[in-house]
């Protein structure tokens, strides 16, 4: 071998050692992180986290900043981007899609509790007040909207498709209609504001919450299935760390459960918080 072509060979491997011994670093790093950043919408989400979470993982030792978010995009694209190293503030459904359709590498690690969905109303207080023409505003992402039209389905208020997944229902299922209400999406965030131009709003807990409303001021509330429950979610080359696996257990804990029952009364909540 020549000389050229050993120094080459050796030149490669001392690079490849370098390059090994940085990603060792660089994972080494991420197992003993101790300064986490997590993301939640505005309300509710992220009170839930800086009453019930932030503490216990402050009393291993993290130092932990809530940031806090007005829209259902910006946190997973920070997840992705590193600015967070977890959230909290979609259900698995919304979740899945949205990392498929964005080609996100993001999972869950948890379930957590969610303020129901409801419809509000500042002039009308039952839904038998709903009026032929009523305007009703309701979430424009796909998965709140199919989940907005199944709540108003269940108060008889429309029909749609028999058969259809009522995951995926959309306008364009709608069968019948028999009080000829006009339905107006709007981005979640902005549906406490509609209700002074509508008659009803169907509005996610969060952003009710963080408007002012109250779940005891709903003309109705929705009984949440499972998968409508929140999740944290995080990176999934991060999934395995300790410091997820310490997030994910402050959810499961009996500290947390207090938490819930003071302050957070009404909220649906998985198996293992009931």
């Amino acid at each position: 071998m020549s000389f050229s072509r050993r120094s080459l060979l050796s030149t490669a491997v001392a690079l490849a050692a370098v390059l090994g011994a940085a990603t060792l670093a660089s994972q080494a790093q991420a197992q003993q992180k101790k300064e986490l950043v997590i993301g939640a919408t505005a309300g509710s989400n992220l009170d839930v986290l800086k009453l019930g979470i932030k503490p216990q993982l402050e009393q291993k030792g993290y130092k932990v900043k809530l940031v806090e978010f007005n829209d259902y995009v910006q946190p997973n694209k920070a997840l992705a981007d590193g600015a967070l190293d977890a959230n909290f503030f979609q259900h698995i459904i919304y979740l899945k899609k949205f990392a498929a359709d964005q080609k996100l590498d993001i999972v869950d690690i948890v379930q957590g509790p969610i303020a129901p969905l409801g419809l509000y109303s500042r002039k009308f207080k039952t839904v038998a007040d709903v009026r032929e023409g009523a305007r009703i505003a309701l979430p424009n992402d796909p998965t709140n909207l199919a989940r907005s039209l199944v709540f108003l389905e269940q108060h008889k208020l429309l029909t749609v498709k028999p058969g259809v997944d009522p995951l995926r229902v959309t306008e364009k299922d709608i069968v019948a209609n028999p009080k000829k209400i006009q339905l107006v999406p709007l981005e979640a965030a902005q549906l406490p504001r509609a209700l002074d131009d509508t008659d009803f709003a169907v509005i996610n807990g969060n952003f009710a919450i963080s408007s002012g409303l109250k779940l005891t001021e709903a003309v109705a509330l929705e009984k949440t299935p499972d998968y409508y429950l929140l999740v944290a979610a995080v990176k999934r080359a991060d999934a395995a760390t300790p410091w997820a696996h310490d997030i994910a257990e402050a959810f499961k804990t009996p500290y947390f459960k207090q938490v819930l029952d003071k302050n957070f009364a009404g909220y649906a909540r998985p198996s293992f918080l009931q």
